[in-house]
């Protein structure tokens, strides 16, 4: 009986650790009905959890993802959770400026407004390989994909207006730098720096346009959702080894967020009243954050 009374403070202790290693909460009480959301890479991890939010909300929310068939399995589940059946799946991949077309055009065919658009799918570290269109696929998903998207979603956007754009970044841009003379990294291929240098585009691209969308009433922001334990670590070599799953996934599990925790910052910023004065700004554990933007990148911009 003692035992199993240690073993339940043991747990009841971790699970509290994590709860407070997992950064603040977002409370605000808003509600979608009638608003049109669209996230990309909703089908799991952070953007599950941000479409979750947004359906118990009451949003129509489109699930923008590059695997249909996982979307739909993950649709079903959220319809379950949240009790909301506006919810619906596009195909979209983001390697593939085609495919961004496509879906722009069926999305703008079924709804004349777009409230709120996370742009949340992405790749890091994978081996090099390239986009359909040619681009290194870290620098075309992360960054160039979601730009098309945006671009072409901009009507629609500023229709909806006050309506908000919100661009997953990382704190991996302070370590990023734009290579305007080899963006393909077709000279050297570091995964490391390519996920870097594609952070740092989505954290300039956010600045700009929010400069851009100035009086329209459209807001921006770029988010750092934190240390997110998700798949889109898979291509990280420890990710697979045998040593990682007996030793180390316990420890990354305790000490990164879970990707509802990692989500809190892309729903305040999707969604917190009084944030439109810090359009283009970056956000972090739900505060205003430094971005890192060297001379020679706010020349260009």
């Amino acid at each position: 009986m003692v035992v199993m009374s240690s073993i339940g403070v043991g747990v009841g202790c971790t699970v509290l650790f994590k709860e407070l290693l997992g950064g603040c909460r977002y409370t605000g009480d808003e509600k979608l009905n009638g608003k049109n959301v669209i996230v990309t890479g909703s089908n799991t991890g952070l953007g599950k959890e941000a479409a979750r939010e947004f359906a118990k909300r009451g949003a129509n929310v489109i699930m923008a993802c590059r695997d249909i068939k996982k979307c739909r399995r993950t649709r079903k589940e959220l319809i379950e959770a949240t009790k909301n059946t506006n919810i619906v799946c596009e195909e979209l991949d983001l390697a593939s400026l085609e495919s961004v077309r496509e879906f722009v055009t069926r999305i703008t065919a079924n709804i004349g407004k777009v409230h709120i658009l996370v742009n949340n799918a992405g790749v890091m570290r994978c081996p090099r390989t390239l986009t359909k269109e040619g681009f290194e696929k870290q620098l075309g998903v992360n960054h160039l994909g979601h730009f098309f998207l945006t671009l072409q979603l901009l009507d629609a956007i500023k229709a909806a207006a006050p309506s908000r754009i919100v661009n997953l970044s990382s704190v991996a841009h302070l370590r990023g730098q734009i290579k305007f003379n080899d963006l393909n990294s077709e000279q050297s291929y570091d995964p490391a720096e390519a996920y870097n240098q594609s952070k740092l585009a989505n954290t300039l691209f956010t600045r700009e346009l929010a400069r851009k969308l100035e009086g329209t009433g459209v807001s921006t922001f770029a988010v750092h959702p934190g240390i997110v334990n998700t798949e889109i670590n898979r291509h990280m070599g420890i990710a697979s080894s045998f040593v990682a799953t007996i030793l180390v996934k316990p420890i990354l599990w305790l000490f990164t967020k879970s990707p509802r925790q990692g989500a809190q910052t892309v729903i305040h910023c999707a969604l917190a009243e009084g944030l439109e004065a810090d359009s283009g700004a970056y956000f972090s554990e739900i505060r205003l954050c430094k971005v890192n933007i060297n001379e020679f990148c706010n020349a260009v911009l």
